[in-house]
């Protein structure tokens, strides 16, 4: 019985500590660098802003957010290796700056 609850007292904390290092994290790397090489980015300017295609190649899972100048920056975005997801920015404000981690 001791055992047990003090593997469950364990569990509780380590969980807690993640828990709480999961809700820093986005304050963390609010201002993050500049995203890997591995993390390619296509810019297309379109006639109402740009577009960015991310896609992750680094060959694990990469937290990542589209920097604009001028506007607000993009979502941040999770994507597994292999993974691509397309950020559209619609405003005659704001440029692409860079792709930086998150």
């Amino acid at each position: 019985m001791f055992v047990r609850s003090r593997i469950a007292r364990t569990a509780a904390v380590a969980t807690m500590t993640l828990g709480t290092a999961l809700l820093a994290s986005p304050t963390a790397y609010a201002a993050g660098g500049t995203a890997p090489a591995c993390i390619n980015r296509y810019v297309t300017d379109t006639s109402k802003g740009f577009d960015v295609l991310l896609t992750n190649n680094c060959g694990y899972t990469m937290s990542v957010q589209v920097v604009v100048n001028n506007a607000g920056d993009s979502k941040c975005y999770v994507l597994a290796n292999r993974a691509t997801a397309l950020y559209i920015h619609e405003s005659v404000f704001g440029t692409y700056d860079r792709t930086a981690v998150c």
